[in-house]
């Protein structure tokens, strides 16, 4: 029988922050580094102290809690990673996992990213309306929805300047040109694909009260869940069937 080996990694260097970007391949490996890093304030070479009276930072993105491969059920993807890393930190600390930034679908950063990069292919010019196509209501869908609820709240609130300068006849309003505005298309419309997570015959979450329960929702935990934000503006069969409909919606002829 072979002598086990053990070796002790002896760090001398300490971490500022955890950035988290997508699962690992060996989970219970990468959940006792992160751990050690949280529990010795970025020393993990020292022992833990579960009383620390503060967290270092923690940046994660890519939030689907499941993703579609080869196999006919989803798979795990990086948010059931995170549930993971957030059950074992409140199992040994008694305080929950807090985040500097959740980043990705369906965070609103990325979706003004994605318009920022629509433009510059678009040579700069302004785009009135977006199509988000994806396989996930708690990412693809809630981010696209909730990209279209900024859009139209960024919107009134321009109006609403417009309206005050020209009331007050005041030229100290000043308004962004909507050339530089982040967000200066008018509409973010979601399409929601049959071929990944979605699946046309399961019911959407719309009790809104707390009987839904985390089951339902598979969102991430710092998501507040709004029945709206999960409801797709089209549902259609795969990919090409959704570049048909937004072609048509647009009356294009390409």
């Amino acid at each position: 029988m072979k002598p086990l080996l053990v070796f002790i990694v002896k760090f001398s260097f300490v971490f500022a922050a955890i950035v988290l970007f997508g699962e690992p391949i060996r989970w219970e490996t990468n959940l006792q580094l992160v751990i050690d890093v949280l529990l010795t304030n970025g020393s993990p070479g020292s022992a833990y102290e579960p009383q620390l009276s503060t967290q270092l930072p923690v940046l994660a993105c890519n939030m689907d809690l499941l993703w579609m491969a080869e196999a006919p059920s989803p798979r795990f993807g990086h948010g059931m990673f995170l549930l993971c890393l957030e059950a074992v930190y409140r199992k040994l600390t008694g305080r929950e996992l807090q985040y500097q930034c959740l980043l990705g679908k369906p965070s609103l950063l990325t979706y003004q990213h994605a318009e920022h990069l629509l433009r510059l292919q678009n040579h700069n010019a302004k785009l009135s309306t977006i199509y988000a196509i994806g396989d996930n209501l708690m990412t693809d869908i809630y981010g696209a929805n909730l990209y279209n609820q900024h859009l139209a709240q960024q919107h009134s609130a321009r109006m609403t300047s417009k309206v005050a300068a020209m009331a007050t006849r005041s030229q100290q309003t000043v308004t962004t040109p909507e050339e530089d505005l982040v967000s200066a298309a008018a509409h973010c419309h979601s399409v929601v694909v049959c071929t990944g997570v979605y699946n046309p015959c399961a019911p959407l979450p719309t009790d809104q009260s707390s009987a839904v329960t985390e089951m339902v929702f598979h969102g991430h935990r710092d998501l507040v869940l709004e029945a709206d934000l999960v409801e797709p503006s089209h549902v259609v069969e795969d990919v090409e069937a959704a570049v048909d409909l937004l072609l048509w919606q647009e009356r294009t002829n390409l």
